[in-house]
């Protein structure tokens, strides 16, 4: 009875390590790399508009022209410059050398 055991232990191993060897399992990782697609960047919801004396010399291209009283339309008026005050409409406060619009 030990015999037979011991005989039937051996083949179970025999058949074990023959199915071990025939599956050829590997524990490593595959080597390709997944193929990662580009995102869009996210939309830019809004610029933020910069106006003002400065900007305006530097974007308009002549800022002499902003001395003249019969510039072009294109250079603006002083209007766009000015800021008022709220008490007074009709009496301005300062230039406006810098304007950020949100």
């Amino acid at each position: 009875m030990k015999t037979y055991l011991i005989v039937l232990l051996l083949i179970a191993a025999a058949v074990t390590a023959a199915d071990a060897q025939t599956q050829k399992q590997t524990f490593t990782a595959p080597a390709t790399r997944p193929k990662h697609r580009l995102r869009p960047p996210p939309p830019i919801s809004q610029k933020t508009e910069v106006d003002g004396v400065i900007p305006r010399a530097i974007r308009g291209g002549n800022p002499l022209q902003m001395f003249n009283p019969n510039a072009p339309r294109k250079y603006g008026t002083s209007q766009e410059a000015v800021t008022y005050d709220p008490n007074d409409p009709y009496r301005w406060r300062g230039i406006k050398f810098f304007e950020f619009r949100f």
